[in-house]
């Protein structure tokens, strides 16, 4: 954390994050100024203010209590969405190159299949044809992103099984998973790292991109997504219900972004020597 604090990138990225981070933990402990689903007809249309940071839409709902509603969702899918392909994929990288032979052909290629669809278009594939709830669209995320783990892991571990203190381990008479979780995960595990961060902005563009096409957490629920689609025929009347929502959006993938460089620059053996 120290050596993340020093790269003006990571840095920044973690500001940004925290600050989104309360907002979203202020929703989930119910501790919003107004509740994001609760309409009040009256206060329809309000501009930013004191009362109402972000104003008000159509329906009167306060819009960042409703933004910082979908910061929460929205995360919530990403994590669950890159947790599940993180373990799915790291462990077939690892069985792919360390195995090699009819595992390496296998799982390369289901990952070329996979790898044929645009992530868009597979996700919502995915998700067009399981039950709409939040879980089931961090599922249709994480197989899109399952085969970059793989890709990600496999180069390494090519190299790692042929370095001769794992070469010495096999000579033991250890197993190939006490091998691989012992002498190879851990030399991977920064390669991982960075790979999550990334994927993580990556995952919630791609909620976002489901939400907006109607096919993510399914209303009343928030979701930054379906805000930004219902604000487009109201950009000239209200525009603070699009351009908020749309901003924080960009906020988070930035952040992660930052925090995914700022993660690259202290964890590359190559940076060490200049810190």
């Amino acid at each position: 954390m120290t050596a993340l604090r020093r790269s003006p990138a990571g840095a920044a990225g973690v500001v940004i994050l925290v600050l989104l981070a309360v907002v979203a933990v202020l929703s989930y402990l119910g501790l919003l100024p107004y509740d994001p689903i609760a309409q009040h007809p009256p206060s329809r249309f309000l501009s930013p203010s004191g009362a109402h940071l972000f104003g008000t839409d159509q329906f009167g709902r306060d819009v960042f209590s409703r933004v910082a509603a979908g910061v929460g969702n929205s995360a919530l899918i990403a994590v669950v969405a890159v947790a599940f392909a993180t373990v799915v994929g790291t462990l077939g990288g690892l069985v792919s190159g360390f195995y090699r032979g009819f595992a390496d052909g296998a799982i390369g290629g289901v990952t070329n299949v996979l790898f044929a669809f645009p992530p868009l278009l597979l996700a919502l594939s995915l998700a067009s044809v399981l039950a709409r709830n939040w879980f089931t669209v961090a599922v249709a995320i994480a197989i899109v992103y399952v085969p970059i783990f793989i890709r990600v892991t496999r180069g390494p571990v090519l190299s790692l099984r042929e370095i001769e203190y794992v070469r010495a381990a096999v000579s033991t008479g250890l197993s190939r998973w006490q091998i691989m979780l012992r002498h190879v995960l851990p030399n991977i595990t920064s390669i991982v790292v960075i790979q999550v961060a990334l994927s993580l902005s990556w995952a919630v563009l791609t909620e976002a991109s489901l939400s907006f096409l109607g096919l993510g957490t399914p209303p009343p629920a928030p979701s930054l997504g379906s805000m930004i689609f219902e604000a487009r025929s109201l950009v000239f009347v209200a525009p603070w219900t699009l351009v908020a929502p749309g901003a924080v959006v960009v906020l988070l993938v930035v952040g992660l972004n930052l925090l995914g460089d700022g993660l690259r620059d202290t964890l590359d053996p190559r940076n060490r020597g200049k810190r």
